[in-house]
Order: C-alpha cells, then sequence, then structure tokens
C-alpha cells in the first residue's frame, strides 16, 4: 500500500525553513574574500556556548525523522538512516557555506558536526516511532479514520501544521496572521481608545479560529468528529500559544496573550465555527476564504496597537532571534499559502464533486 505523502510535504517545508532561519536577515551580503569551505580547516571556535551546539542539534533531528520517514517505504532502515545523516550533512555544509556571503553569520565547522549528528539521532528515533508514526501506527490510524485519503488532505494536514507553529510567535496578536506592514513601512502607534484595540483583536482572533475550523473539516471524513478536532487543535494552539510566551518571555507574563479582545475573540469565534461547521462543504470552503481575507486586510489595515507593544518591550530576543524571525515569516505568509489551498479545493470540488 503507498505511504501517504504527508511526511514529505513536513519535509519539504521543514528544509525551507532551516534556509530561511541559517540565512536569517538575508541581508548585507558581500564576497568572504576567501574560500567558502575555509572553515571546515579552521580551528576549533574559540567561543562555544551549550545553548549553541545544542540549537544546531536539536534543529536537523526533525529533518533526520522526517527524511527517513519519507523514504522508509523505499529503503531499508540502515539505507535510510544514513541517506538522513548524509543529505543533513549535504544541506548543513551548503548553508553554513552560504553563511560566510553574510556579516551577521560566522560559518562554522562544529555547526556542520552538530547538524549531522542531529540529523543522524533524528533518523534513529524515526526508526524506534515509526510503528507509532506510520505503517498502521496509532497516528495513521486516527489520520486514515477521520480524514479522506490522498495527497491533498496531507496538504492541508501540512498546512494546518504550520499553522500551530506560527503560534510560537508572541509578536502577533492571537491567531493574527498576515501581517505584511513591516516589510513596506514602520509601525507608528496613534493615540486611539483602547476598545478599538479590542475590537480589532476580536474580530481578528474570531475570524481566523472559524477558518482554521473550516479549513480542518475540508480533509475531514463524512461522519468524523469535526468539531471535537477543530476545538482540539484551537487548545493545542493555545497551549503552544502559552508556550511561546513562557519560553520567551518573563514568568509574569505567559499569559499576556490573553487579552480582553482575545477572549471575546475566542468566545465568538468557537460560536461562529460551530454554526458553519453545518454548512455544506462548498460553502464552508468559500467562507474559509472569506474569513481569512477579512481577517488579514484587518490586521494589515489596523493601527499599530501600544497597549500590546508596551507588553513586547519585555521581550529579549537573544538567542531566539532567527527563530523569532522564522516564525515571523511563517505568520505573515500563512493565511496567503491557505487561501490558495481553499482556491485548489474549490477547483478540484467543481470538477468532481465529492459524494
Amino acid at each position: 500500500m503507498r505511504e501517504p505523502p504527508l511526511s514529505r510535504f513536513l519535509l519539504v517545508i521543514y528544509v525551507l525553513l532551516a534556509v530561511y532561519a541559517s540565512l536569517y536577515p538575508l541581508s548585507g551580503w558581500r564576497d568572504p574574500g576567501g574560500p567558502m569551505l575555509a572553515f571546515l580547516t579552521a580551528p576549533w571556535p574559540r567561543y562555544v556556548t551549550s545553548f549553541d551546539v545544542a540549537a544546531n542539534f536539536l534543529g536537523y533531528v526533525p529533518y533526520g525523522l522526517l527524511c527517513v520517514l519519507a523514504v522508509r517505504p523505499h529503503l531499508a532502515t540502515g539505507k535510510a538512516v544514513l541517506l538522513a545523516a548524509l543529505t543533513g550533512g549535504v544541506l548543513s555544509l551548503a548553508l553554513e557555506s552560504a553563511q560566510s556571503f553574510l556579516p551577521a553569520r560566522i560559518p562554522s565547522n562544529l555547526d556542520v558536526l552538530s547538524n549531522v549528528a542531529g540529523a543522524a539521532a533524528g533518523g534513529l528515533a524515526a526508526v524506534w516511532l515509526a510503528p507509532w508514526l506510520a505503517g498502521g501506527g496509532p497516528l495513521q490510524r486516527v489520520r486514515a479514520q477521520a480524514f479522506m485519503p490522498g495527497a491533498a488532505t496531507d496538504l492541508g494536514l501540512a498546512l494546518l501544521g504550520l499553522w500551530l507553529f506560527a503560534q510560537l510567535n508572541p509578536a502577533t496578536l492571537l491567531f493574527g496572521s498576515g501581517d505584511l506592514r513591516d516589510l513596506f513601512a514602520s509601525a507608528v502607534g496613534e493615540r486611539h481608545a483602547a476598545e478599538l484595540f479590542v475590537s480589532v483583536e476580536a474580530a481578528t482572533t474570531a475570524a481566523n479560529l472559524a477558518a482554521v475550523a473550516l479549513l480542518t473539516s475540508a480533509g475531514a471524513r463524512p461522519g468524523a468528529p469535526v468539531r471535537r478536532l477543530a476545538v482540539a487543535l484551537v487548545v493545542v494552539a493555545l497551549l503552544v500559544k502559552t508556550f511561546a510566551f513562557a519560553i520567551l518571555m518573563r514568568a509574569e507574563h505567559v499569559l499576556a496573550w490573553l487579552t480582553p479582545g482575545a477572549q471575546l475573540g475566542l468566545a465568538a469565534g468557537i460560536v461562529l465555527a460551530l454554526a458553519a461547521l453545518r454548512l455544506p462543504r462548498t460553502a464552508r470552503l468559500a467562507l474559509a476564504a472569506m474569513l481569512l481575507i477579512a481577517a488579514t486586510v484587518l490586521v494589515n489595515l489596523a493601527p499599530p496597537n501600544p497597549y500590546f507593544a508596551a507588553t513586547l518591550k519585555v521581550w529579549e530576543q537573544g538567542h531566539f532571534l532567527n527563530f523569532n524571525g522564522l516564525t515571523r515569516l511563517v505568520s505573515a505568509a500563512w493565511p496567503f499559502a491557505a487561501l490558495g489551498y481553499l482556491v485548489y479545493l474549490a477547483a478540484a470540488q467543481r470538477r468532481k464533486p465529492l459524494q
């Protein structure tokens, strides 16, 4: 039986994210003035921190895991792990070489070793976890029982995974995404009544929550517990948001995201989602697209929130600078990718309506 391509979608996405994070902020390119691979024979880095080593190791563990899961049906276990380690090394070597052209990045032979070790460890972990993650394991059974087969559904699940990842960015309103203002102009705060910002955040949260619930239902099997799946997804997203604030900000700000606007938006979004999930599939796809467009427009036209900016003053990015840049990119791009996916589903249903 042919394995679903979810692991392959996730692998491609992870590689793209790794490239962006490794080369962030992608500015100031210049000629290094020497061989690109000189760092491989350079002395051991003078300043080595356990955080940097752990980050480089852990950053490639998911790569190794996804690589083995993606090729597992076609390669033996040992060859799959070896492929994960080798391709992880090639990817790391290419990115470290590219960092030679960035003044803000310093290529390191230790980073390459840590990356290769992480990819190998991830590959070995995949061998151990494969019976649980795929091949008839619990997650595979849930996916088969709750969602329709096919690559289109797997792509939708990958998009939902990216949505959860975007919640790790503390600089966005709850479930707020698609903010492109940093790309074109700096945000300048203006004086507005606090009620305006409460309304903006409530509308943004509610619209995006309902849109994600409808997106979840798009690939669900007839009769699947869609409402429970949507509620579970929202609960996980809130846990991820709380985790992000706990790690990236001070302990007393762990629930700073739970503003009055977020509370109103959660309540309204749940009611809207539960009602909208009763609609026919075509109507759900159309409504999800409309909600995503409305929320994205609102995020980009709303005035900067000075109250939220005051909370972010305690945000010390430090070692997480590149990671935060990555979550900001995913958050900004996600609604546009989701809109493209919804258009694809609508076009596919028009050609061959689902029974």
